[in-house]
């Protein structure tokens, strides 16, 4: 599990639009780092449209959503909801894994392999300051906001 005052761990990713994201790319700036099942799905949904909305009070913050989901869903999941922050692709689970939210879920008497919702929130040197852990989609947004002041 990464802890407040861990590194950020190291990470190589696509966005929606094919573009490498990794650690460099967040060093400079305050980032919300938000980890979601699946793109599209109602309590998925509610998290990216509140963080949406909040972006423009969050000035000189940049926010990226993961999910296991492709580049061509985030594109679409995008598109419907207009979302204005950048969605990374982990197909692979890896840094999910690595955060040690990969766990077995259960859903109707069916255990499965996902991710448990988490929020990081990371400087300007990628140290993570804040952590949220089985996320409630709904109102989150604002908690978060409310940490970055």
């Amino acid at each position: 599990m990464i802890e407040v005052g861990n590194p950020f761990p190291v990470f190589a990713l696509k966005d929606q639009d094919g573009t490498l994201w990794s650690n460099e790319k967040i060093l400079g700036k305050k980032t919300v780092v938000y980890f979601y099942p699946k793109d599209d799905t109602s309590g998925c949904t509610i998290e990216a449209c509140e963080f949406r909305d909040l972006m423009p009070s969050l000035k000189g913050v940049q926010i990226l959503g993961v999910s296991p989901d492709s580049e061509k869903s985030h594109q679409k999941f995008i598109g419907k909801f207009n979302l204005n922050f950048t969605l990374l692709a982990d197909v692979e689970h890896d840094l999910a894994d690595r955060c040690g939210i990969w766990v077995e879920k259960s859903m109707y008497g069916r255990k499965y392999m996902g991710i448990e919702r988490t929020t990081y929130l990371l400087d300007e040197a990628g140290t993570v300051t804040n952590v949220w852990r089985k996320v409630k989609p709904e109102g989150h947004a604002a908690e978060v906001q409310a940490a970055i002041g």
